[in-house]
């Protein structure tokens, strides 16, 4: 079945997510749609599966329009779609979850029988391995996404939307995945492909069309280089490759020994973990998302309540201090969510650039703050970090999300610190300021701070570890140097010693 998509506009109040976008995708076809994140992707296919409603423009099924109001609208018309973030009930089975909607009763009694035989025959048609009586909950989530995929097919979708579908794979499963998509492609299914992942464009499409801005700004080819796509979702030259120059570790800086973490039910989450990063390395802790990582992280930072074990700075006890003595022990702090944890939204730039010191000298004084330093250093610090803004005084809330995650590290990184703490730090960013923050946290590393990288990206991972400490289920699973291969990582994040 083939798709097309003439002159589709939605604006968001002033903001125009997507600006008179056009186009095709052939049957049988994987076309992919490249673009940082904000670049208006998932509006445009939230669009073309009814989740939101254009202002202007159609939309095209094999050569005649049609009207999407609503997911059953795109349904009946042969439109599936698998989300980011799925959309599953975790206490259902697979047949509950792929028929919800869709129910069939007999007697007024729940009837699953013909679910089950469609589920085991698109299982097997397309080897997925999923049992339709195992309940959401207790798939990994690899297999989850499959579940996702079934219940496309199981209402005849003919063009399947994958919006970031690699997001939280390992590369095993990635792999996994972009088999499937061919084996699909080769039975006639048309398949949009959502990503900012550059390799895995190169691997499997057939077009490519690139969004910057909300705009149509290219389309290539799978053999043009990934600097030219990088190049095209950016609107400037990238370095794709950081600068890595081997450095000399000094003694251990950060020591963590021995350390658990229990939710608030009591569960562990972080499991009896010990670790040592020397100043002048970056250890980056890989896995999965949702593996302790950020329970962790907040047990560094003392924003975790239930917490045994050691976390040392240079011999000084951490656990059981403030968050504010732990930031003054000297630990940088780049948070997993900038707008949660990392801003005040409603603060101007200036302000947030002295969140952690504004108590201190040179920007307070008997109690009072001196607001000509703070606009000096606000000003310094927005030439040095290249902060995109029409004054300091503006709201961090105006900010993009790269210049946001440029005043967090402008804050972070200008103090007088021993350990870099940077979890997820290129979360929803284009491959220009991910360019700049890789490049940050390298500079730090070379001026021989400490650096600890969580990041669930197996690219940035291997771009700048030093060593690299593979965490599952909230244990560290082994320690690896940084030229270990995709596959033995994969696999170690998939569990495997």
């Amino acid at each position: 079945m083939s798709l097309e998509l003439k002159g589709i506009t939605k604006k968001f109040g002033s903001l125009i997510a997507n600006d008179s976008i056009n186009l095709k995708v052939a049957k049988g076809e994987i076309h992919a749609i490249l673009g940082e994140n904000g670049a208006g992707k998932s509006t445009l296919m939230n669009v073309v599966y009814g989740l939101t409603q254009a202002d202007s423009g159609s939309i095209w099924v094999d050569g005649s329009e049609v009207k999407i109001s609503e997911p059953s609208d795109a349904l009946n018309v042969g439109i599936g779609m698998v989300h980011q973030h799925f959309m599953l009930v975790p206490v259902f089975t697979v047949a509950e979850n792929i028929v919800l909607g869709h129910e069939v009763s007999k007697r007024g009694i729940l009837s699953l029988a013909e679910a089950r035989m469609r589920i085991e025959q698109i299982a097997a048609e397309f080897k997925f391995e999923v049992d339709p009586d195992e309940l959401i909950e207790n798939l990994p989530v690899g297999v989850q996404q499959r579940v996702e995929i079934i219940r496309a097919l199981m209402y005849d979708a003919k063009v399947l939307i994958l919006d970031e579908p690699t997001a939280v794979l390992t590369p095993q499963e990635t792999d996994e995945l972009l088999n499937i998509m061919r084996t699909l492609k080769s039975k006639g299914t048309s398949i949009i492909f959502i990503t900012h992942k550059l390799r895995e464009v190169k691997e499997v499409a057939d077009q490519i069309t690139i969004i910057r801005l909300g705009k149509v700004v290219g389309t290539a080819k799978p053999n043009a280089s990934q600097e030219e796509l990088a190049n095209l979702m950016v609107g400037r030259p990238v370095d794709l490759t950081p600068n890595v120059i081997k450095s000399k570790t000094g003694e251990t800086t950060l020591k963590i020994a021995n350390l658990s973490v229990l939710n608030p039910t009591g569960r562990t989450i972080v499991k009896n973990i010990s670790l040592e990063v020397k100043a002048g390395e970056i250890l980056a802790i890989a896995g999965v998302q949702g593996n302790g990582q950020s329970e962790l992280v907040r047990a560094i930072m003392n924003l975790e309540e239930n917490v045994t074990g050691s976390i040392k700075i240079l011999g000084e006890e951490l656990v059981g201090k403030s968050v504010h003595q732990t930031i003054h022990s000297g630990v940088a702090y780049i948070p997993e969510s900038r707008e949660l944890d990392g801003l005040v939204g409603t603060f101007s730039i200036a302000e947030n650039l002295v969140l952690d010191t504004h108590g201190l000298a040179p920007f307070s004084k008997v109690g009072q703050l001196s607001a000509n330093r703070i606009s000096d250093n606000a000003t310094k610090l927005k030439d040095e970090f290249d902060i995109r803004a029409q004054s300091i005084y503006d709201t961090a809330n105006s900010l993009s999300g790269g210049n946001k995650q440029k005043v967090v590290l402008a804050r972070e990184l200008s103090r007088q610190v021993k350990v870099v703490v940077a979890c997820q730090p290129t979360r929803g960013l284009d491959v220009g300021s991910i360019e700049f923050v890789h490049e940050r946290l390298l500079a730090e590393r070379n001026s021989g701070r400490a650096v600890l990288l969580i990041s669930t990206e197996l690219d940035e991972v291997a771009a700048l570890a030093d060593r690299i400490a593979v965490i599952y289920r909230g244990e560290i699973l082994g320690i690896v140097n940084s030229d270990v291969s995709r596959e033995k990582l994969g696999l170690m994040m998939a569990g495997v010693k």
